[in-house]
């Protein structure tokens, strides 16, 4: 008798709640992740998570408002939890940010998933940082398979992580200071430039995200009861 395949082998597009927290326009997003062929629920409370393979947080603008909005929602603790469960996340700008314990920005007090705070880029000849820069990756990892070295992509901010643990750092770039531009901790990967803005590699890095999810490599946590 021939053993059922493993469920991740049937998962042909993976169900990726994109959370709406009022905090950016979210159609790029959610046409670049269906284009690389995952399925998009827009996320505005915590039941959108419950059949989710993974989250995905994107946003632009300030800590402080972002996490009232998310307060409001009631999707703090839903966030948090999910990420405690190991289970797969993807932050776009703003969403990497607030995996930080805090943000220079305005004092706000973030998720405190990732030691470190949000700080002011140092040294920037121009403020906001808006355009396309390399992104020097410091290791290797999936999400940047296929992807050549020191690619550009699609940054729009002022303020960057800055992890107290620097093995978090997946990539960095320069803008008159260097800056961490892609973290990776455990289940939770995080990206401060625009993929869904950057073109080709853009997209081959989402494309990556849901090979990962297809494959079940992104992460071996479960989830425990009561994630969402």
């Amino acid at each position: 008798m021939t053993a059922p395949p493993a469920p991740n082998a049937a998962l042909r597009r993976p169900r990726i709640a994109v959370v709406d927290y009022g905090a950016g326009n979210l159609v790029s997003i959610d046409q670049a992740l269906d284009r690389v062929g995952a399925d998009v629920v827009v996320a505005r409370d915590a039941e959108a998570f419950r059949d989710a393979d993974a989250l995905v947080v994107p946003g632009v603008g300030a800590a402080a408002p972002a996490m009232e909005r998310l307060a409001r929602r009631g999707l703090v603790d839903p966030v948090r939890r999910w990420i405690e469960a190991r289970r797969p996340y993807l932050g776009i700008c703003l969403g990497l940010q607030l995996l930080f314990d805090g943000s220079d920005e305005d004092g706000a007090e973030t998720l405190g998933i990732i030691p470190g705070r949000t700080t002011l880029l140092g040294g920037a000849p121009t403020l906001p940082h808006i355009g396309w820069n390399q992104v020097e990756r410091v290791r290797d990892h999936p999400i940047f398979d296929g992807i050549r070295p020191a690619a550009d992509f699609y940054f729009v901010h002022s303020y960057a992580g800055s992890p107290t643990d620097p093995e978090v750092s997946l990539a960095t770039t320069t803008h008159g200071g260097t800056f961490v531009s892609a973290v990776v901790r455990d289940n939770v990967v995080g990206v401060q430039f625009h993929p869904e803005r950057s073109g080709a590699d853009g997209l081959r890095l989402l494309e990556n995200a849901v090979a990962l999810l297809r494959t079940g490599a992104w992460t071996a946590g479960r989830e425990p009861a009561g994630v969402a």
